[in-house]
């Protein structure tokens, strides 16, 4: 197959098109609920209900949206072809699993026997070490790192910078604010920011 629907016409699709480019699709098309007439020179055809119109087996799907939770929502109510989108200058090492949907973005670094679930983001830059478990539609922005077995929980997002020490374990639904440096197990979802990263406190 080498049509592709992006979900999300904004900066996050944008990427994704680059990334879709490089992999040889040629036949591109968004759906987007605000945004109308193109998007990098390919044509916006509807709107993200349109979805099942397009859904014909011969179509691949892919999210360009960055939130988690909308990511979820959509990949959850539609049961389409999803793919995985890997740009060719992103380092993947033996042994690593990643789930459908998951968009992996130039110069990112995964060591081996790491498990990438579904529908996450790979943001530029990223360096996840050996032994990590990203759990589904998880974001890991630019140039984040992450030591070796690190588990990250479903919905998490972690910042522009922010750097997690080796053997730590963080939650579902954590926001680690851009340039947090992570150096103790978060049990509890909130926001953490700082160095070391401390939950915002209401």
């Amino acid at each position: 197959m080498n049509k592709l629907i992006i979900i999300g016409a904004g900066g996050h699709g944008k990427v994704i098109t680059d990334i879709a480019i490089k992999n040889r699709y040629t036949d591109i098309v968004f759906v987007d609920d605000r945004a109308r007439g193109f998007c990098m020179g390919f044509p916006i055809v509807g709107t993200v209900s349109d979805l099942k119109i397009y859904d014909n087996g011969k179509t691949d799907f892919i999210i360009g949206i960055g939130n988690n939770s909308i990511r979820k929502m959509i990949a959850e109510q539609y049961h389409v072809n999803w793919v995985t989108l890997i740009h060719p200058s992103a380092q993947i090492a033996s042994g690593v699993q990643i789930g459908v949907g998951t968009v992996i973005m130039a110069g990112v670094i995964v060591n081996p026997c790491t498990s990438i679930g579904k529908h996450c983001i790979l943001n530029t830059g990223a360096i996840i070490e050996h032994d990590n478990v990203i759990d589904d539609f998880v974001h890991i922005s630019p140039n984040a790192v992450l030591g070796g077995t690190v588990r990250v929980g479903e919905g998490t997002h972690i910042g522009i910078g922010v750097t997690v020490k080796n053997n730590i374990e963080i939650c579902k639904n954590c926001i680690i604010g851009a340039g947090a440096v992570v150096v103790k197990n978060i049990a509890n979802e909130g926001i953490y920011v700082g160095v070391p990263a401390g939950k915002l406190k209401k």
